[in-house]
């Protein structure tokens, strides 16, 4: 079984996504001594975020590529690459203002293109990234997973969405909520996050 953990919590080890995410990662290798684990940190390596040059290196012939497409072109196909060759995503998503960091924002914009990981159909789009797994490490500030904060997720919606437009529609979230509100509250909700870890199924 092949692993990509992905980390994009800007304040390191310190970051509870980060913990959860690399718990998850654990309890995978425990159930699957074999694992291959790919670890990329968003926050210590980030990947550019999309702008005209980088969207038009691709299709550029390749002796017209500037110096600039021709490196972020090859950081796009080894994103491609990491994804295509795994099994399952292990992704550490903080909720940063209702939605993701930017950065993991940036490497969702490399790895979301028609003809590579999703195509589209006269019945519509069709995810391409099929019989992979997912699990989203979820860590947030405040409650919103239910009541009238529920409509200012855009962080755990959107990562949803995204991947199951790219055809992972078999995901699980990991969520420990309210971590900013009192050092109690951010144990507690630590604690219980991680036996929804030690509860998972991940034969």
């Amino acid at each position: 079984m092949k692993v990509l953990h992905i980390n994009a919590g800007l304040f390191g080890d310190n970051s509870v996504s980060t913990q959860l995410s690399g718990k998850v990662v654990q309890r995978l290798q425990v159930e699957n001594s074999n694992a291959e684990i790919k670890t990329r940190d968003l926050a210590s390596e980030p990947v550019s975020h999309l702008d005209a040059e980088i969207i038009m290196a691709a299709s550029t012939d390749q002796q017209d590529r500037s110096p600039r497409q021709a490196e972020e072109l090859k950081v796009t196909e080894a994103l491609l690459d990491e994804i295509f060759a795994a099994d399952v995503l292990v992704i550490g998503a903080p909720m940063y203002n209702f939605t993701i960091p930017s950065q993991l924002k940036a490497w969702v914009d490399r790895i979301a293109q028609a003809g590579r990981t999703f195509r589209y159909t006269e019945n519509g789009p069709e995810g391409l990234l099929t019989g992979k797994r997912a699990y989203i490490a979820s860590a947030r500030g405040g409650f919103y997973s239910e009541g009238e904060a529920s409509a200012l997720d855009h962080q755990e919606s959107y990562l949803k969405t995204v991947l199951g437009f790219i055809g992972i529609t078999d995901v699980i979230i990991i969520r420990a909520e309210g971590v900013n509100i009192s050092d109690s509250q951010r144990q507690e909700s630590i604690q219980a996050a991680s036996k929804d870890i030690d509860a998972l199924s991940v034969g």
